[in-house]
């Protein structure tokens, strides 16, 4: 059996606008979509939501795109801009670039929490324009480095993979903490007696609690984040040697 052609919103044929076709952009509906998504989550953006959102009926928004997946592809590629892109001339300017970068796709998926669930159902196998220009230059990072440009695509994914995998898990607990109403502060100071009580049992585990406080807790994240990343580039340099 013949298998189902790849389709996508950015290879498919732009429709022709129709005179009577109501005035609402592309870059409306993006925008209109990220609220939503930032405000309540993937599951929760259907397009008759984003219809009301935008004052239209969900038909004018379906000339612009064919489905809610045609949306996601629109709305990732939109926020993958947000990503700042190093451009580096010097082999020794590579780790700091790819530190750089690393840090700026974690900040997004921070941001915009529901992009650690999409990036995991998706992956990056997306072809926006946004997409295609962050992914070249992170080749450029690795090339510049050293490695052949097959290397540099391996090295590229080893560390977006560590970079997604570890953000996603904190985006979660961003969305986790939203839907509670309570600050980070005051969400971490509710769980983490409890967290403590059912580590009682597990001596590593209450002396690792024992050496944060709860406030302390909370802005780990940054130096958990920063040491994966140097045993990944650790790793990276080692294989250049």
């Amino acid at each position: 059996m013949a298998s189902e052609e790849y389709t996508s919103v950015w290879t498919r044929p732009k429709r022709n606008r129709r005179r009577e076709q109501p005035a609402l952009s592309q870059e409306q509906i993006v925008g209109a979509a990220i609220k939503l998504l930032d405000a309540d989550g993937l599951e929760a953006l259907t397009m008759r939501k984003l219809g009301v959102e935008l004052g239209a009926v969900a038909t004018a928004v379906y000339w612009h795109v064919a489905n809610k997946d045609e949306l996601i592809e629109l709305v990732v590629d939109h926020v993958y801009a947000e990503i700042d892109v190093p451009e580096v001339t010097e082999q020794a300017e590579w780790r700091a670039a790819a530190t750089r970068l690393a840090g700026d796709f974690r900040g997004m998926i921070l941001r915009h929490p529901w992009m650690g669930a999409t990036l995991a159902d998706v992956g990056l196998t997306l072809l926006g324009p946004n997409m295609m220009h962050l992914s070249d230059r992170m080749l450029a990072i690795y090339e510049t480095a050293g490695f052949t440009l097959r290397e540099a695509n391996h090295a590229s994914t080893a560390v977006i993979s560590y970079v997604v995998g570890l953000a996603s898990t904190e985006a979660a607990t961003v969305s986790k903490v939203r839907r509670s109403g309570l600050s980070a502060e005051d969400w971490m100071a509710k769980v983490w007696p409890v967290a403590q009580q059912a580590a009682e049992a597990h001596p590593r585990l209450t002396a690792l609690y024992d050496e944060y406080s709860a406030e302390a807790a909370a802005d780990q994240d940054d130096e958990v984040f920063d040491y994966g990343l140097a045993c990944v580039l650790d790793g990276l340099e080692s294989r250049l040697r």
